[in-house]
């Protein structure tokens, strides 16, 4: 079996509009820091200096949003209501993992202008690759957009779904879409000016809205699906850290593909 990293990185380094901050605390400064904390927790006393070379452990702290970097969004990021089960949506970790392991289809929309694409639209593009979606697929959009991760463009030039898609799709079964997009809507502005032109509430991020009726998940930030052997044959596992009471969580997504 081959993998293929479907991923992007949590990265301090590139452009966010939510920055991520990335404290390294150095091997002996984790021994400084456990010698403090045994202290302060526990009343022991310990001299790092003990250590082999004086070291222990090195420490991350980051202080990011659960929608940095590949990440999937629970039912619950679309809204504190829902029309569907109990009425409540579901956080990230009380999603079933079952969902996240499952066969791929990539549906490729490239070449587009900033905007959304339709029902006919993926129709069309399924026909073009000959697939028939079943139910449980992991359905991943290739936007073209991951070409500009770390950028400004990577928030502003993108295309998304309107309404007709995501329904389409979950009638089909499907419980988690994808997209190597910032969003599986259209960018901010986008959808602002299509608002501020019509006046219909229907244009404002209707791929999330969605999900306060239909219970799915979304995986938003992928990358590399032009890497893929074809656009399916292969499965998708893209299983969220499981965050208590959050409405996202990081994934490492990855295609396994036989060899």
């Amino acid at each position: 079996m081959r993998i293929i990293d479907l991923s992007s990185p949590v990265d301090s380094g590139s452009f966010e509009p939510d920055p991520v901050v990335h404290e390294v605390m150095s091997p002996r400064e984790g021994a400084l820091h456990m010698r403090d904390e045994m202290r302060r927790h526990f009343d022991i006393d310990f001299d790092p200096d003990d250590l082999p070379d004086g070291e222990f452990l090195s420490l991350d702290r980051l202080s990011l949003t659960t929608h940095t970097g590949t990440h999937v969004d629970a039912p619950s990021h679309y809204g504190s209501r829902a029309s569907y089960g109990t009425g409540v949506p579901r956080h990230i970790d009380a999603v079933p993992l079952e969902w996240f392991l499952a066969p791929g289809v990539v549906l490729d929309v490239r070449g587009r202008e900033a905007g959304v694409v339709d029902a006919a639209d993926l129709r069309k593009e399924l026909d073009r690759i000959g697939y028939t979606l079943a139910p449980s697929d992991i359905v991943l959009l290739h936007t073209g957009a991951a070409e500009w991760s770390g950028t400004p463009r990577y928030f502003t030039d993108f295309v998304g779904l309107d309404a007709s898609a995501v329904a389409f799709l979950l009638d089909a079964g499907v419980r988690v879409i994808g997209t190597d997009a910032f969003s599986l809507d259209a960018p901010f502005g986008t959808i602002i000016a299509e608002y501020q032109r019509t006046g219909d509430r229907s244009v404002l991020w209707p791929a999330h809205v969605a999900g306060r009726d239909r219970e799915y998940c979304q995986i938003e930030r992928l990358s590399a699906l032009e890497t893929l052997p074809g656009p399916h044959g292969f499965q998708v596992a893209c299983f969220p850290v499981k965050v208590a009471g959050a409405g996202a969580g990081w994934a490492r997504a990855v295609a396994l593909v036989d060899a």
